[in-house]
């Protein structure tokens, strides 16, 4: 493994983390959202990633597989008032845990961090190799 393999690795964690950082976001910003007039309302979505082997035709890393929609039920909640409210009186809501998503937010905000960090370490690392054979 060469050291420029580094930067092959450490980019695409970071291409797959900014991947789960905008699904992240998206499943803030419709956790209060409630069910269209079709009656299905928002699911939340989740990143999975997969690695990518040394040695095969893509570059050695890590890929997002696929994004998955949550098969937990949607919350329904009794607002006979709301306007979308069924003709029971109930509210179906999406099933978004804003908690649950911060913390998601957070690690993969860490991760991409991280390996920018390890980005720029192998970078100072080269040119100190560099700097050397002069």
């Amino acid at each position: 493994m060469s050291m420029f393999s580094i930067f092959n690795v450490s980019g695409s964690a970071v291409s797959s983390q900014a991947q789960r950082l905008n699904v992240v976001a998206s499943n803030l910003a419709n956790a209060d959202a409630v069910a269209g007039p079709d009656g299905k309302g928002y699911k939340a979505r989740q990143v999975v990633f997969e690695t990518v082997p040394m040695g095969s035709q893509d570059a050695t890393g890590v890929r997002v597989s696929r994004v998955q929609e949550s098969q937990e039920p949607l919350k329904r909640t009794y607002n006979p008032t709301h306007p979308s409210a069924d003709t029971d009186g109930y509210v179906t809501q999406s099933n978004v845990n804003p908690v649950e998503e911060m913390v998601n937010m957070i690690s993969a905000s860490r991760s991409y961090q991280n390996n920018v960090e390890v980005m720029n370490t192998a970078k100072t690392l080269l040119l100190k190799t560099l700097q050397m054979g002069q």
